[in-house]
């Protein structure tokens, strides 16, 4: 039942990928060749002739990733960097696996893309905040499908005793993530204090403490 589910799933991503976010291509292939050092919209293409099969595969969303860090979720990018075939097609996945009982993909944003989530396993609470400051929110389970709109903030929580997977589907190449909190308190150069005081009615110290638990290990 599971593997008929998911089969709709990827169904629904490859219509979803028509209303692309990113810029249609030109040609049937343009694989991503990213050692060339050449900063275009995407990545410039190899040569025909140097084009494999391999650039077009990955397997790395097959089985659980590991979960090590204070958040408790890992996220598995199946993206244009992973698969260089994906270049200009505007399309990509990505894996996230959650630790149970409060796993947590934070706050964040996705620039490029809208993304399209489906349950492989566990209970998630799930939600994302419009421009006008309402939260859309709801609880999904094993089988179940929700959408985050492009550039929206949203979020994904393990609410259960179990571990937690899904597979997300976006409209990008590429989308990118903008973590919240790692954004604002672990950017370089730091975002002023003063600023972030102002913004978030805090103390000194309060943001100091902030940035001295988002900072890398």
């Amino acid at each position: 039942m599971a593997a008929k589910g998911f089969a709709y799933f990827v169904a629904l991503v490859a219509v979803f990928s028509v209303a692309k976010s990113d810029p249609d291509p030109l040609q049937d292939i343009c694989v991503a060749d990213t050692s060339s050092g050449v900063k275009v919209n995407g990545f410039v293409c190899k040569k025909d002739a140097d084009v494999t099969e391999n650039d077009f595969f990955f397997s790395g969303l097959a089985k659980p990733a590991v979960v090590n860090n204070t958040v408790g979720s890992v996220v598995t990018g199946a993206n244009v960097e992973k698969i260089p075939g994906l270049n200009t097609l505007g399309v990509s996945l990505s894996r996230i696996d959650y630790q149970p009982g409060g796993g947590l993909n934070p706050p964040h944003t996705h620039p490029r893309a809208t993304e399209i989530i489906f349950v492989l396993d566990g209970e998630l609470d799930v939600g994302f905040i419009t421009t006008a400051n309402k939260l859309i929110s709801k609880s999904i389970k094993k089988g179940d499908i929700f959408v985050f709109p492009k550039g929206l903030v949203h979020f994904q929580q393990n609410n259960g005793k179990a571990p937690a997977s899904v597979i997300s589907g976006f409209n990008s190449q590429l989308p990118g993530t903008q973590s919240i909190a790692v954004t604002l308190f672990g950017s370089t150069p730091a975002v002023p204090d003063h600023v972030l005081t102002k913004a978030f009615q805090i103390g000194t110290k309060e943001v100091n403490k902030i940035k001295s638990r988002l900072a890398p290990k």
